[in-house]
């Protein structure tokens, strides 16, 4: 795999770790409320809803990381399994819950993803 292709699987892991401490520690403090556009009250409702999707976010994650360091063919085949996931949980963010989602996860993951397949 090219260093900028490793570099961009990596920072995709990267921001879903972020995600995963926004929705799983953070969710009802204000950088979280601000990053999700949610009031206080929405966000002390949905705590434990936010805490599962982090958890998520975690997997993706880890998925990432293992497929960023593991030798190919499987390193390969993680990468490219991982980042459709982000991709396609970006597109279902975006047509459920907000446009933004599209630019924030799905357009870097696909570009990522772009790299990993003309890296190979």
């Amino acid at each position: 795999m090219s260093v900028i292709a490793m570099i961009a699987v990596v920072a995709i892991a990267l921001l879903h770790v972020y995600i995963l401490v926004l929705e799983m520690f953070l969710w009802t403090g204000p950088r979280a409320r601000a990053a999700f556009g949610t009031t206080a009250e929405f966000a002390a409702s949905t705590k434990a809803l936010a805490g599962n999707q982090g958890l998520y976010n975690g997997f993706l994650a880890a998925g990432l990381f293992w497929g960023a360091f593991a030798a190919d063919p499987v390193g390969f085949q993680v990468r490219v399994f991982f980042l459709l996931c982000v991709a396609v949980a970006g597109v279902y963010g975006a047509a459920t819950a907000s446009r933004k989602i599209l630019f924030v996860q799905t357009v870097p993951a696909l570009v990522a993803l772009a790299l990993v397949l003309l890296g190979r």
